[in-house]
């Protein structure tokens, strides 16, 4: 199941916390550099991050996978994307995105960025129809690329 996460619940924070320092160190590994923003928040940058979250609660009501927006007046940007590695390859992920595409359909457009040497990431976005717009360093020798999606 799918919902909206409420960051006003301490818990939820809690849980968001925890999924971001099991899910994010292996993107970190993937592309080489251990800071990532997700890895440097604390509760309160979570909380005070204005983003809107989704997560995918399994049957035992375990958050196992989040995906974070940030809706604007042109475009909706998915700033976090995260599954817990015991449960990769799953569909996780994918669920996560068709209901962002879904809860988000009036939008002209979507934006997301990972880095470029994170292979199960680019191959998700592209799957789903997002075109490379472009790359830029974030640090020495660590490459993000922007991916767009626009709708019809």
């Amino acid at each position: 199941m799918i919902k909206e996460l409420s960051l006003e619940d301490r818990d939820t924070v809690q849980q968001v916390w925890s999924l971001q320092h099991m899910a994010y160190p292996l993107e970190a590994e993937l592309i080489g550099f251990s800071e990532i923003p997700p890895l440097l928040d604390t509760f309160e940058t979570i909380r005070a991050s204005g983003e809107t979250f989704f997560g995918y609660i399994n049957e035992e009501g375990d958050l196992i996978g989040a995906i974070a927006v940030e809706p604007g007046e042109d475009q909706v940007t998915i700033s976090r994307m995260m599954v817990h590695p015991g449960h990769f390859r799953k569909g996780i992920a994918g669920s996560l995105i068709r209901h962002v595409l879904e809860s988000y359909k009036e939008a002209p457009m979507f934006t997301v960025s990972t880095g470029t040497r994170n292979t199960p990431a680019v191959t998700l976005y592209e799957k789903f129809g997002f075109v490379r717009d472009h790359a830029f360093e974030v640090a020495p020798g660590v490459e993000l690329t922007e991916f767009h999606l626009h709708k019809q």
